[in-house]
């Protein structure tokens, strides 16, 4: 079994400029748990899930600074940027993820089970050429185990 076996491939997508608000309705109406986010020409850019959306409600970390010889150094200054951005986002565009684990078609189901378990990447966009052509997630694979496809 590959990807393109498994794959659902009628995937909603949202676009950069959505409004947070906006895509938590569009989520919940969907049920889905994320989306492949695309400019304007359909290109992929990267993904947004449910886990970016609560992101916006954890509690925020200030950075340590060390005094060493009068010098005071910010340790973890820019995760701590990161952080505030994706906390303070309003759209899309602030809170998704621009560099998500992706696959092709032929990836193996194996494959796709390691890099979930390993990398707790649990949307994973199929993309070539910067197009989307499928998502799969957790329940891709448990709906394939059930129908006895794999394993």
């Amino acid at each position: 079994m590959i990807a393109k076996d498994i794959m659902t491939k009628q995937v909603k997508t949202v676009s950069l400029d959505l409004p947070i608000k906006e895509l938590a309705i569009f989520l919940v109406k969907e049920n889905i748990s994320g989306a492949p986010v695309l400019d304007r020409e359909g290109k992929f850019l990267g993904i947004v899930t449910e886990e970016d959306l609560i992101f916006q409600d954890k509690k925020i970390h200030l950075p340590t600074f060390l005094n060493l010889f009068a010098n005071i150094i910010p340790l973890g200054l820019e995760q701590f940027e990161k952080e505030l951005k994706k906390i303070a986002g309003i759209k899309v565009n602030d809170v998704m993820q621009l560099k998500p684990q992706t696959i092709v078609q032929s990836a193996a189901v194996e494959e796709i089970a390691t890099i979930m378990s390993e990398k707790k990447a649990y949307y994973l966009t199929v993309v070539e050429d910067d197009k989307v052509l499928g998502v799969i997630t957790k329940r891709d694979l448990i709906k394939a185990v059930a129908r006895g496809k794999i394993w």
